[in-house]
């Protein structure tokens, strides 16, 4: 306990670190992409400028990618919750990482409970968690191999799990895995804050994430998102005498 709450406390300070950052950077980055995008619409632009202008553009999106990272881990990303089916929600994620897996070489099973409605949260936040997820499995399974992606209920919880059959993980690797800019892959290749972003998400929304994992055998994240009475149920206590 000890442990977990001195991890907490880093969390939180680094997460208003973060937001300072991404503060500080937001307003300079737009300059920089506002202008470069005004200028590749030049006439006059040499071709060898407008190609560097590419670039800059470029690599202003990919900053503006991790800055968005960056307010989602310090949890300054709006949440709009609703009503929604986690079923449809991951479901489309999948969908979204379904080329990537087909070139990779790896197969997609889902097992999707339909009748998984009663969540109140953010589907977007909730497709971000899944997307993350499932990136993080497509870039363990280097050689190819099966994405599985479960959603269930236990009764208290709705429950999601993505696993993988891929190169697992050390428990060194595992005891950091949720912190903010640690990641195994090479420089350049990955900014270590995608699955930061889903503990910041899920732990946002009430809920835990878990891993399991060994070393040659994959690895499994489990998410539990609190369920909630369907909005029906609310009306009827609402209109009780």
């Amino acid at each position: 306990m000890e442990q977990q709450l001195r991890h907490a406390d880093r969390l939180a300070t680094i997460g208003h670190l973060a937001a300072g950052i991404a503060h500080e950077i937001n307003e300079p980055l737009g300059s920089i992409l506002g202008f470069a995008q005004l200028a590749t619409r030049s006439p006059d632009v040499a071709e060898s400028i407008a190609n560097d202008l590419d670039k800059i553009v470029a690599s202003c999106l990919q900053v503006r990618e991790i800055v968005n990272k960056l307010k989602f881990f310090a949890r300054q990303a709006p949440i709009e919750k609703t009503w929604f089916s986690v079923a449809d929600v991951v479901e489309e994620a999948c969908s979204l990482v379904e080329g990537r897996c087909t070139n990779e070489g790896i197969d997609i099973v889902t097992h999707l409970e339909p009748q998984l409605s009663n969540v109140h949260a953010d589907p977007l936040q909730l497709k971000q968690v899944v997307i993350n997820l499932a990136v993080n499995a497509v870039q363990a399974m280097p050689d190819g191999g099966t994405l599985t992606v479960t959603t269930r209920s236990d009764g208290r919880t709705a429950v999601i799990e993505v696993q993988d059959t891929g190169t697992g993980m050390a428990e060194d690797v595992l005891s950091e895995i949720f912190s903010p800019f640690f990641t195994t892959k090479d420089v350049g290749e990955g900014t270590g804050l995608g699955l930061s972003v889903v503990h910041g998400i899920v732990t946002a929304h009430g809920g835990t994430i878990e891993v399991e994992s060994e070393v040659g055998k994959g690895a499994k994240f489990t998410v539990r998102l609190p369920l909630s009475a369907t909005p029906a149920a609310h009306v009827r206590q609402d209109t009780e005498p």
